[in-house]
């Protein structure tokens, strides 16, 4: 069976991303890739355009650095989607002032209501130490909280360390090999 929603998490540079977009590939040939990363400086738009070239073609890029609710309402049955990544999105409305926990019912009714299946990529950041500052000391505790939610109503849930996967929840589709 075909998972509709899937939660990939992991420490920054754990491979969750090429998990990720190997679980999407199965799904559909019909890709699409939502991007939440902002290009502020070079060393982002290097990584980027490492992800890109990574992903290689066969991949329809909706940039949704904000607006991933409203980016979801607009997907067609058929394809299969990629949004990498979830924390990219909670630093992008926190540093816009917003309310991300307030934002997560919409979130995941979106995510649900979504008529392609949805691969969801997010970082673990609760397993380090406490950060120094008011701003990354709340990031932590949102991101926490959104983790948890999303991964509730995920029907898989596959967490990367190193490289390799670990399911939490749920089953691998048959047609994954990893």
């Amino acid at each position: 069976m075909t998972p509709h929603l899937t939660l990939v998490i992991g420490g920054a540079n754990s491979g969750k991303s090429a998990r990720a977009e190997a679980l999407t590939r199965t799904l559909s040939d019909s890709r699409i890739y939502l991007a939440t990363a902002q290009a502020f400086d070079a060393e982002m738009a290097a990584k980027i355009a490492a992800h890109r070239a990574a992903r290689g073609d066969g991949w329809q890029t909706i940039e949704a650095p904000e607006a991933l609710a409203e980016a979801l309402a607009g997907i067609a049955p058929g394809s299969a989607v990629l949004l990498d990544c979830l924390t990219m999105w909670l630093s992008n409305r926190l540093l816009a002032g917003a309310d991300p926990a307030a934002e997560l019912p919409a979130l995941c009714a979106a995510l649900s209501a979504c008529p392609a299946p949805v691969v969801v990529v997010t970082n673990e950041v609760g397993a380090g130490i406490v950060p120094e500052n008011a701003l990354a000391r709340r990031f932590r505790s949102v991101q926490g909280r959104v983790n948890q939610q999303i991964a509730a109503n995920a029907d898989l849930v596959v967490a990367v360390m190193a490289g390799l996967p670990l399911v939490l929840k749920g089953q691998l589709p048959a047609a994954l090999s990893w």
